[in-house]
Parts: C-alpha cells; structure tokens; sequence
C-alpha cells in the first residue's frame, strides 16, 4: 500500500507540471496566432510586386528566376528550442531527410533542436544559424535572407528550399516546404494586359527579392512558433490524461489492497474468537 501511495504522489506531481506546461503552451498559442497573421501581407504584397515583374519579357532571363543544376541545395530547417512537444521535431527531421536524399545538401538549422540535431551527425552547415528561434525577429529573418540571395547571386547555392511546420489549427500541424530560390515562374494572366513598372526589370528584383526571401522566413518563422506552441499543448493535454487514468487505476490497486488488508485482520480476530 505504501509503494501505490508513492506511486499515486509521484504521478500527481507530473500531472501538475504537465497542467502548468499546457497553461504556459496555450498563452504563448494566442500570441503566436497573433503574429501569424500579422506577418503575412508583407511577403504576399512583395509576392505580388514579384510576379508583376516575371511576367515581362525583361525578366525572362533573370538570375533569379532561371533554374539551374542543383550542385549544392540550401535547406533551411526549422525546429523547436525544445522537446515535449510530441512528434513536432521528428517530422520536420524526416521531411527533410526525405527532400535532402540524394543532393548535395547544406543545413541551415534554426532552433536548438535543429542545430544540435545536424552538429551530431556532422553535417555540412550554412555559415549563418539561429540558435534559439524564438529570437529570430524581423530584422535577423531579412538580414538572414539577403545573406541568403547573395549566396545564391555568387553561385554558392543553387537552390534554397524552407522547411518548416505550417500551422493548421490548434490540433493539427503539418510539416512542408517552400522553394525559395530560384523563384517559381509565374503564370501569365492575359485578362491583366501588359504589366507595367518603372526601372529596370533586374535591378527591381535585385531589391525586392531579398525582402520578399527574409518575408518568408520570417512568416515561416511565426508559423514554426505557433506549431510548436499547439503540438506541446496537444501533448501536454494527452498527457494529462493519461495521468488521470493512471491515477484511476492505481487508487484501484490501493484500494483493493486496503481491503485485503481488512478482510485479513477481520479473519484473524475471528479466528482468535473462535479459539478462545
């Protein structure tokens, strides 16, 4: 009896740090949603403002835009800071394992878990990382992205691709990627006409495409936040209950072994009647 009491202390214990981490999971949740939507228009608008440019003949022959032979391929992969958060960081590990087989593949790890995952395999590294994601703010993702372009401008990379976890709802988190560079050619629309801009075709997208790089990683950024704040939520509440029922099940076995004990000092007080 006194081994299921520690038992029941021990789980209860658990089960209040598993609550408070669910609270915690929560709160930053609703921040993170926040930001989420908020971080959106930018890179749509330069999204915009990009595929008005693709669609002139000026552009066709543009470095940014023209594919090449992937010799070396730039994998931006973000993770968590930390674990409990379920299969949250195994997943995008697995996607972009998958994505990565067969090329010759640099990392860009963003997050604790990201980084300390690719400095144990020893994999090849982007000069560049964040350790924590949660501090990757505005200003890192666009300075982050221009580093990124001017890789790719010189030759360095031949492809850069972002992996990270989009954020569904609160109850599902899906692991995806976007290819980054070169940029995807855009489908004319002849219902627009002729698009028309000021200034060089080339020297717009030299400008505009780092921004609209850095607004993607930042977007994906929030997105990985949120994913992570609702996959710990998620596992925090299942943890919960399964310490609910654990606890259930374990008061069972006390009490079915406080009445054993019961039923056996009534049989000895009436054996020791009897005797007498």
């Amino acid at each position: 009896m006194n081994d299921i009491k520690a038992r029941i202390k021990s789980v209860q214990s658990t089960m209040q740090i598993t609550k408070a981490m669910e609270l915690v999971a929560t709160s930053k949740l609703r921040r993170a949603k926040e930001r989420v939507e908020n971080s959106r228009f930018f890179h749509e608008v330069l999204a915009d403002a990009i595929r008005t440019v693709q669609n002139t003949e000026e552009a066709a022959g543009s470095v940014w835009g023209v594919p090449r032979e992937e010799k070396k391929t730039l994998y931006i992969v973000m993770a968590g800071d930390r674990g409990l958060a379920g299969g949250y960081n195994a997943n995008i590990f697995r996607l972009t394992e998958k994505l990565a087989e067969g090329k010759n593949a640099v990392y860009l790890p963003v997050g604790k878990k990201a980084l300390d995952y690719y400095r144990h395999r020893g994999a090849p590294m982007y000069g560049a990382f964040c350790e924590y994601i949660a501090d990757l703010h505005v200003g890192d993702a666009l300075a982050l992205g221009a580093e990124i372009c001017e890789s790719f401008r010189k030759g360095e990379i031949d492809a850069a691709i972002l992996v990270y976890t989009d954020f569904v709802s609160m109850l599902s988190q899906v692991p995806v990627y976007k290819n980054l560079l070169p940029l995807s050619k855009p489908e004319r629309k002849k219902e627009l006409g002729t698009p028309y801009f000021e200034g060089d075709a080339e020297e717009i997208l030299n400008r505009i495409v780092p921004d609209y790089v850095g607004g993607l990683i930042y977007t994906a950024v929030c997105e990985a936040l949120a994913s992570e704040s609702g996959a710990r939520r998620s596992a925090m509440s299942a943890a919960n209950k399964n310490a609910g029922e654990m606890i259930d099940s374990l008061m069972l076995s006390y009490n079915r072994a406080r009445q054993s004990v019961i039923t056996q000092e009534i049989t000895e007080i009436v054996s020791g009647a009897e005797a007498l």
